[in-house]
């Protein structure tokens, strides 16, 4: 009986070893030897890879260099993609697409604020919540458009911000659904909007 219960622990131990939850960023040699490039369409900006209770996935952020100088890198779209590798292939699991839009002053750029984009299991069931953070610029430098999106079983939750020095002007919108996150994922994402607030010198409010 004792050699039983050995045997079932050891598989135990095993098993729960193989669904560690771990993440990492890929090099620009594990992107072209796992050729990410084929999933992309647009150059892409950086790229990580982890794993969970539901397997091992790649994800991309992408930007299309729309205009590339000495001084700037200007990108008119983004995407974010989310893949399994899947018998040689790639499933799809995820996507986030995203492109400047028609305000004044006029946005000039979007791209990915991967300081603050995350790859963790915020909530602690064994699955990753991927947090995505991009943000947009003027013509004259200034922030306009902050976008974070979350991940998780799959489905997005978005707060979606726009700044502007005049109140009728300035939006801080949150997905109606988001208050249906786990609450330590609302916790997490609270204290994201709080250090973006301070290290960025946003308002991230209504008008």
């Amino acid at each position: 009986m004792k050699k039983i219960f050995l045997f079932l622990f050891l598989i135990t131990s095993i098993f729960g070893f193989s669904q560690k939850v771990e993440s990492y960023r890929l090099t620009k040699e594990q992107i072209i030897q796992r050729e990410l490039n084929e999933v992309s369409d647009f150059p892409i900006y950086k790229a990580f890879e982890y794993s969970d209770k539901g397997g091992v996935y790649d994800l991309i952020l992408t930007e299309n260099k729309k205009i590339i100088s000495k001084k700037d890198t200007l990108n008119t779209k983004i995407q974010a993609i989310c893949v399994m590798n899947d018998h040689g292939g790639f499933l799809e699991k995820w996507r986030i697409n995203d492109f400047l839009e028609d305000y004044i002053p006029k946005e000039t750029t979007i791209w990915f604020w991967t300081k603050y984009c995350s790859t963790k299991d915020l909530d602690g069931d064994g699955f990753i919540d991927p947090v995505i953070v991009y943000g947009t610029r003027t013509e004259y430098g200034e922030i306009r458009r902050v976008k974070i999106i979350t991940l998780h079983n799959n489905k997005k939750y978005a707060i979606r911000a726009v700044e502007c020095d005049l109140d009728h002007c300035r939006s801080f919108k949150k997905d109606q659904n988001l208050n249906l996150l786990p609450e330590k994922i609302q916790v997490y994402l609270d204290l994201l909007i709080v250090k973006l607030r301070k290290e960025q010198n946003l308002l991230l409010t209504d008008g």
